[in-house]
C-alpha cells in the first residue's frame, strides 16, 4: 500500500523457515515507563533482536522537554541498528502520570480554547523530538479513557488535529489516531470522525482496546484499510491491563484469530507490543521477544 510500513533491515531476529511471512516487529517503551529511558535500555532492546521501538512520551520516562536526554538518545540513534518507528503523544504534561491535578491532562478534545491550545503546544514539544531523531509516526489519542461522546468535542479535536497534523508534516511525521476505551474513539466513531472532517486520517489499531470495546475482529474490519501501526497487548476484557499476550494467564484475546486478521498485511503495519511491566517477568524485554516469536508461530 502507498502509505504502508516499510521496515528497514535491522536487528537480528531468529531465523525462520524460508517462505514464512513475518511482520515487522517493534516494542513500545511503555513497558519501561517507570524507568528513565537511556541508552542502556536501548541496547537491551537491540540485543533482544527487536529492530524498532515506539517511544512513550511520559516525562518521568522520556522527558521530551529535556534536551540533555533527547540529545543523548539522538546521538545513540545516529549509528544504531535500532530504529524509531513512532512517538506516542503525551497524555500528561507532568512527570507523575497526572497526579499534579486535572490541569496536567493533555487532551485534544478540551472544550476550553486556551486550555486546548496548551495541550496542542505540549504535543508539539513532543513532535520536536523528530527533528533530532527521525520517526515515521506520532500516535495520538482523542480524549481520555472513559470520556463521553459530545459533538462539540469532535469540533475541538478537528481544530486541534489540523494544527498538529500540519506541525508533524513539516517534520516528516504522520499522525495516527488510536482507538481507546472512550465513546469518542471506538472504531465506528473514528470512522465517523474521518467522514465528517474529511481529514486524511490513518490509525494505530490497539488490539487490547478493541477487546474492551467488544470485538477485536469487528473493530479491525472497520479500520483495517487505514491501519498503519498497532498496539498489541492482552486483558481480561474489562480492565486495560496491557498484559503479555500468550504468557499472562488472565488474558482473554483469541490471538490465533487476531494474527489471522493481520495475515497478508505484513507491509501495511508492524506488530508493536505495548506492554505493562510485571513482577511475573523479571526480564521484560526478553519476555517481549518471546511474545513476538509465539505470535508469529500461530
Amino acid at each position: 500500500m502507498e502509505d504502508g510500513y516499510r521496515g528497514r533491515k535491522t536487528g537480528a531476529p531468529p531465523e525462520r523457515p524460508r517462505g514464512t511471512e513475518v511482520m515487522q516487529h517493534a516494542l513500545s517503551t511503555h513497558l519501561l515507563v517507570n524507568h528513565r529511558l537511556n541508552t542502556v535500555w536501548m541496547e537491551r532492546i537491540r540485543e533482544a533482536g527487536i529492530p524498532s521501538i515506539e517511544i512513550f512520551c511520559a516525562r518521568q520516562h522520556f522527558d521530551y522537554r529535556n534536551q540533555e536526554q533527547v540529545n543523548e538518545l539522538a546521538y545513540w540513534f545516529r549509528d544504531a541498528e535500532l530504529q524509531l518507528h513512532a512517538l506516542h503523544s503525551p497524555m500528561f504534561n507532568d512527570d507523575c502520570w497526572g497526579r499534579t491535578g486535572p490541569g496536567a491532562v493533555v487532551s485534544l478534545t478540551e472544550l476550553d480554547k486556551p486550555k486546548r491550545l496548551l495541550c496542542v503546544d505540549e504535543v508539539k514539544r513532543a513532535l520536536e523530538v523528530a527533528e533530532k531523531i527521525p520517526c515515521r509516526y506520532l500516535i495520538q489519542h482523542l480524549g481520555v479513557t472513559g470520556e463521553e461522546y459530545d459533538e462539540r468535542k469532535l469540533d475541538a479535536a478537528f481544530t486541534a488535529l489540523e494544527e498538529v497534523i500540519l506541525f508533524a508534516g513539516y517534520r516528516g511525521v504522520k499522525v495516527l489516531i488510536e482507538n481507546i476505551p472512550n465513546r469518542l474513539s471506538t472504531a465506528d466513531r473514528l470512522k465517523y470522525f474521518q467522514e465528517i472532517t474529511h481529514l486524511d486520517l490513518h490509525y494505530c489499531f490497539d488490539v487490547g482496546h478493541a477487546r474492551i470495546e467488544g470485538s477485536v475482529e469487528a473493530s479491525f474490519q472497520i479500520l483495517k484499510d487505514r491501519i498503519r501501526s498497532t498496539h498489541v497487548h492482552d486483558n481480561d476484557g474489562v480492565n486495560d491491563d496491557h498484559l503479555f499476550p500468550l504468557l499472562a494467564p488472565a488474558g482473554s484475546i483469541d490471538w490465533k484469530q487476531t494474527m489471522g486478521l493481520f495475515k497478508g498485511r505484513e507491509d501495511q503495519f508492524p506488530l508493536v507490543l505495548e506492554l505493562r511491566d510485571s513482577p511475573d517477568f523479571p526480564n521484560p524485554i526478553m519476555a517481549a521477544r518471546e511474545v513476538l516469536d509465539k505470535l508469529e508461530a500461530l
